[in-house]
């Protein structure tokens, strides 16, 4: 999944990770082996282009070829060559499935992939510290950048250029949104 910044642009953006993280694995559906997933990625679209995934948990970790993919109310439904039957459906909830970045199209101007967002830091429009992102969201109105503060305390801003005017090596929060 992708949050869109207009006109922010993607100075001093580095990957964070080699891989992005795509879907994870929500529980088995019915007793053929199929998983049932919740979605990261704009579309099902956007997942059904790769055959093969990269399946972890923790330091557990294997590659599940993708057969087939439907829609489901809450996500996708999916089915894994490695994954034969239910208990083994059961087994794989928790694990999250992406794919290699050179797999994924290139973005465009003030597009940033979620898992390039979380672990940054973060600082006021007035040069304090003020955390780093733990998550992002979206509950249907926008992305929502969730941000740890020093103190362990979490809070939540929309992600928008009024809240969040820049975004570079370090993300810029409008002091007026600082909890």
């Amino acid at each position: 999944m992708t949050a869109a910044l207009p006109d922010i642009g993607r100075r001093g953006i580095r990957p964070m990770t080699d891989t992005v993280i795509l879907a994870a694995i929500a529980g088995a559906h019915g007793i053929k082996g199929e998983v049932r997933l919740k979605l990261f990625a704009e579309s099902l679209d956007s997942l059904k282009r790769h055959k093969a995934f990269v399946a972890t948990r923790g330091a557990e970790a294997c590659t599940l070829t993708l057969q087939s993919m439907r829609p489901d109310k809450a996500g996708a439904i999916a089915r894994f060559a490695e994954i034969a039957d239910r208990t083994a459906a059961e087994g794989m909830r928790g694990m999250t499935l992406a794919v290699p970045r050179e797999a994924l199209p290139p973005l465009a101007d003030g597009e940033y992939y979620h898992t390039d967002l979380i672990g940054r830091a973060v600082v006021s429009t007035e040069g304090v510290d003020v955390g780093s992102v733990i998550a992002v969201e979206n509950f249907g109105a926008g992305d929502i950048l969730e941000i740890q503060k020093a103190d362990g305390k979490t809070f939540m801003v929309p992600f928008n250029p009024q809240a969040v005017p820049e975004v570079g090596t370090v993300i810029t929060l409008d002091s007026r949104f600082v909890e």
